[in-house]
């Protein structure tokens, strides 16, 4: 269900969340519509499947999204990297994580210039010791990004 909140693009079916987290369809159904009924998910029939996505409307979304991404390491990670680091516009999660799946590697992409890259090599080393997990990442200039997964970070 994290990937609801994570990124609030991504939609899901029943059969495929039973199958994701191994359970049975009644009990992934059960929980489903505890959820809608809250008002925290949405759905939408595509033919006969009954597709879930978060409401991003609902007044608690961004305190939900934000515990999300505290409970995954997002917010270290940010707050190590974004400051003292240059001139940054922007900060993508990108890969499994952008789409919702758990993974030992956390994708990065940054967007920005003269970003001081020894700098972020150590803060990498003490994030991924941080939270227990390998970070890759990419530094594109704005007219050069080609990739874009879900905007974490980007100055105002």
């Amino acid at each position: 269900m994290l990937k609801f909140f994570l990124n609030s693009a991504n939609k899901a079916y029943l059969r495929g969340l039973a199958q994701e987290f191994g359970e049975s369809t009644n009990a992934i159904r059960l929980e489903l519509n505890k959820l809608e009924g809250a008002g925290m998910l949405c759905s939408e029939y595509d033919g006969n499947k009954k597709y879930f996505s978060a409401n991003k409307a609902h007044p608690l979304f961004s305190d939900i999204q934000n515990i999300v991404r505290k409970y995954v390491g997002l917010d270290q990670i940010v707050n190590q990297i974004v400051n003292d680091l240059g001139a940054i516009k922007k900060i993508y999660l990108t890969g499994d994580w952008a789409k919702g799946k758990e993974s030992e590697v956390i994708d990065l992409c940054f967007v920005g210039s003269d970003l001081n890259k020894i700098y972020l090599l150590k803060l990498i080393e003490k994030t991924e010791q941080l939270v227990g997990k390998k970070i890759k990442y990419l530094i594109y200039q704005e007219h050069e990004i080609h990739e874009e997964g879900l905007l974490i970070w980007h100055k105002e």
